[in-house]
């Protein structure tokens, strides 16, 4: 199973693609999607629209798992990163026939680490060991996207709790 991994934003998107097969985890790429601070919404919105339909396009995944926002302080910066999400999941949902999945930041962690509350640092350590990588994947927001596609490849028979509806 190919699983394409996201951790939403607008002016940065995480994205992580694993191959998991008989309980083994391959990591096939991951980086980032930026846009420009200095262009307008709409039109970053596009671009993020754009580069997710090619990155979906070329990675050909059996899934599409995406992160769930949380907010903290920031609401400025929340109602952007759901704009961006909005994006995600309706170019998402016009490519995949559905497969697409969602994961809470605590559900993630818990996957990943067993506690839902680990610590940044720990998250990227376990997504190192579990991909059996050389070094942490930089930057934050594409481990975060690895640690998503983990997520939903360990999920299993459970899997469908977390489909978008």
């Amino acid at each position: 199973m190919i699983v394409l991994g996201i951790d939403p934003g607008l002016a940065t998107m995480g994205y992580g693609l694993i191959e998991y097969k008989s309980g083994n985890f391959r990591a096939l790429d991951y980086g980032v999607i930026t846009t420009p601070k200095e262009a307008t919404l709409p039109e970053r919105l596009r671009m993020l629209e754009e580069s997710v339909e090619c990155l979906i396009r070329r990675s050909n995944p059996d899934r599409i798992a995406i992160e769930e926002i949380f907010f903290s302080k920031n609401i400025t910066t929340g109602i952007a990163v759901s704009e961006a999400r909005g994006v995600i999941l309706l170019t998402a949902a016009k490519l995949m026939n559905n497969e697409i999945y969602e994961y809470t930041p605590n559900e993630i962690k818990l996957a990943v680490t067993g506690s839902g509350y680990a610590e940044k640092k720990q998250m990227q350590k376990m997504v190192q060991m579990i991909l059996k990588l050389s070094d942490i994947p930089k930057p934050d927001d594409a481990a975060d996207a690895l640690a998503v596609a983990i997520t939903h490849a360990q999920s299993g028979v459970m899997a469908m709790n977390f489909k978008v509806r």
